[in-house]
């Protein structure tokens, strides 16, 4: 059987060398524009900002973004905009940069408050036009319907999920990656790669995403350590780009999984970027998976490049060595010791990652406390075997 699913895109997605220009185009008509930018991008941005107010708008930007943003980041940018009143809002940067963006576009007005709208169809609707721009390959949030806040008082991560969190236009510039650190570029391309891996094998997983998802995979494994080493490598960026896309357009429809849920509490509690948390997961989480998609994993494997094998079993184990090698090379750590978490502090994440549901739920072999526990704790050593 097919699962059902729903298809909920940005209507219009621009991809390619220089489409952030195509900006003034997607503004005529507004007034006033909210612009939320993150800052190592800014001066690229400026003289397309300079041009917008010669054509007449009128522009507030803010350079205000926290990275795994915390509530009070969100709430700190209400008041301003709502004095302001913009018929737009532009987000431009990372995922963080994004994620803001799309939730103060729909709270701004005050009559939903964060704690509102977390979960999944809690938002009431947006009167205002929303434009993304991404500036890493990694995050996916240009064109999903999910916006992810930092609850410190929890120590996690919470969701917010909804059809009016999908950008009326997407735009995806490879020229705005360029300037990404390697650190940054390693993290944020295997947090796309396991967008795709997570999308590819969950419970929900459908042919329409399959495909997208395996090609993702494919474009970031060949092209992850080229942008990683040569930022200015046109092709490799070109591809990472792409992959990254790929990977927010598997999110709506199927989402993430037991890689993502289980990262969530490395970020909440000890600030680990949240790609590295799931690069050094991944490995453990899928070893664990296997049994349930042996083939998928093997697709996966041949996807990543590993040498094919005669058991179906052997090529899928293989694929899971060769995604950890993959971020090896590009500089990730191997395992949550290296990261500096404590191993005591295991029992407490695995209960935060169970509470995790809405992505809980979705992964391909049912997730125990005991079992949670039992991949944190391989994940401490770094030993796959």
């Amino acid at each position: 059987m097919i699962n059902n699913i729903t298809l909920n895109w940005p209507a219009v997605i621009e991809f390619g060398l220089g489409k952030i220009q195509s900006l003034t185009e997607h503004l005529e008509g507004c007034r006033r524009v909210f612009f939320l930018i993150d800052i190592p991008i800014k001066s690229q941005v400026d003289p397309l900002l300079a041009a917008l107010k010669q054509q007449g708008l009128h522009i507030m930007v803010s350079t205000e973004v926290v990275p795994e943003p915390p509530f009070s980041a969100l709430a700190k940018l209400l008041a301003p905009v709502k004095e302001f009143g913009p018929d737009a809002v532009v987000g431009i940067g990372g995922g963080s940069a994004m994620d803001l963006a799309k939730l103060v576009a729909v709270l701004f007005s005050g009559k939903q408050q964060a704690s509102d709208v977390v979960g999944i169809g809690k938002v009431n609707g947006r009167g205002v036009k929303l434009i993304t721009a991404a500036t890493t390959s990694g995050t996916g949030s240009e064109v999903s319907p999910i916006a992810i806040l930092t609850d410190l008082e929890n120590k996690t991560k919470k969701g917010v999920v909804s059809k009016f969190l999908v950008p009326d236009v997407a735009i995806v510039d490879p020229e705005l990656t360029f300037s990404v650190p390697p650190a940054t570029t390693a993290a944020t391309g295997v947090d796309a790669m396991t967008h795709c891996i997570e999308a590819y094998t969950n419970r929900f997983s459908h042919p329409v995403i399959d495909n997208i998802a395996i090609e993702g995979i494919r474009l970031i494994a060949a092209n992850l350590e080229r942008a990683v080493k040569n930022g200015m490598d046109q092709e490799a960026r070109a591809a990472m780009s792409l992959g990254s896309l790929y990977g927010g357009l598997c999110l709506g429809p199927v989402n993430t999984a037991g890689v993502h849920a289980m990262a969530y509490p490395l970020g909440g509690e000890f600030k680990i970027p949240h790609g590295v948390a799931n690069s050094v997961l991944l490995p453990f989480v899928m070893h664990f998976n296997l049994p349930a998609c042996t083939q998928k994993y093997a697709n996966i494997a041949t996807a990543v490049g590993t040498p094919q094998a005669h058991q179906v079993e052997n090529i899928a184990s293989q694929g899971i060595l060769r995604i950890r090698q993959i971020s090896q090379r590009a500089g990730i750590p191997s395992s949550i010791k290296e990261l500096g978490i404590p191993e005591a502090a295991i029992p407490a994440m695995a209960e935060a990652a169970l509470k995790v549901t809405r992505l809980m739920n979705n992964n391909p072999c049912t997730i125990s406390l005991m079992d949670a526990e039992n991949i944190y704790r391989r994940s401490f050593g770094g030993e796959l075997s």
